[in-house]
């Protein structure tokens, strides 16, 4: 009762009749002591989820390298020396293939991810198709393109695109510091143009990039903020990449990680929160204090894009321990 009490009277949510965070309601939730916020957060969960469901995704690099963007993080840019070499896009036909694995083996969405600063109108007809034929499969379909302008949007809407996934990285204060080829705003003008056109909205961003808790925070509200907040909200941990500006960026704190998760389930209370790179250096129990903390999704297979994720059978081993079953396909 005492910790019920502490809850709700002592940290107010929204600022008032706006119903928004601001930073001072966030960073009160944020600070709350390490077991008053994974109550708080796991009670949102409940009331929003099977807490002991999580959604399976499947993500596939269908170009990879080459991209003319300079994000400190990526070994997939061309600024870069991470030994990484670019390849053409991905025959349709084989994507679909993979897809088609990927749905055999489980997974429900199946995200296809391009290393470009936008797509070009050459690219778009392959693209189209790629969409259609996973779709055809049952499945949810997601992508990540770059940048969209609204045309671009409305045809893979047209295709049956349910998802389209651009993070904002960080806070905008911190943005600066980890990319120049476009600009903070940019990538709220892409979110607006997938809103607009009746796409779902994925978006979060990277932590353990050197950022500060005030930078975390700041970048929850703004997805918050949104006219509506994303359906998916992938978090994901920073992998220091060789040749990368952030190849030799310290690690964030685990317990620092599982508040920044706790928090986002907590503003965002019906996304999807997804816990997503650096899966390889958590411990079993980290991961489990994040799905406790609210993480309800994760991609699953070997790779994410370029960078190691854990395998299959390590998923299930330990989601049998967890007692954690896989989130069923919503019916198409």
């Amino acid at each position: 009762m005492n910790a019920e009490l502490h809850l709700n009277t002592t940290v107010e949510p929204f600022n008032g009749a706006s119903q928004q965070w601001n930073r001072e309601a966030a960073q009160a939730v944020h600070d709350l002591p390490f077991n008053d916020l994974l109550f708080r957060a796991q009670t949102t969960h409940r009331e929003n989820f099977d807490p002991n469901r999580v959604q399976l995704s499947r993500l596939l690099s269908i170009k990879t390298g080459g991209c003319p963007e300079d994000c400190g993080y990526c070994s997939q840019s061309a600024h870069h020396q991470s030994g990484l070499r670019a390849s053409k896009l991905m025959e349709v036909q084989r994507v679909i293939a993979e897809a088609r694995k990927a749905r055999d083996a489980g997974a429900t969405r199946y995200c296809m991810g391009a290393a470009w600063r936008s797509p070009k109108e050459r690219d778009m007809e392959a693209v189209v198709a790629m969409v259609e034929g996973v779709k055809a499969l049952g499945m949810e379909t997601c992508m990540t393109l770059g940048m969209l302008d609204l045309g671009q949007a409305q045809r893979l809407k047209q295709a049956g695109l349910d998802y389209y996934n651009h993070n904002i990285d960080t806070s905008e204060r911190y943005y600066s510091e980890i990319i120049s080829t476009r600009t903070f705003a940019d990538r709220l003008d892409t979110l607006a143009n997938v809103r607009d056109s009746g796409i779902k909205v994925c978006c979060g961003g990277i932590v353990g990039m050197g950022e500060e808790k005030v930078d975390r925070i700041d970048m929850l509200v703004t997805l918050a903020n949104l006219p509506e907040p994303p359906d998916s909200v992938p978090i994901n941990m920073l992998i220091p990449i060789e040749g990368t500006p952030l190849g030799e960026a310290e690690p964030i704190e685990p317990i620092e990680f599982v508040r920044t998760i706790a928090l986002a389930r907590i503003m965002m209370p019906k996304s999807h929160v997804r816990l997503s790179a650096g899966r390889t250096a958590m411990s079993d129990e980290m991961q489990a204090l994040c799905f406790f903390a609210g993480a309800n999704s994760i991609f699953v297979g070997d790779t994410l894009l370029t960078a190691e994720n854990p395998g299959e059978d390590k998923d299930s081993a330990l989601f049998r321990r967890l007692g954690i079953k896989p989130m069923e396909r919503e019916a198409q």
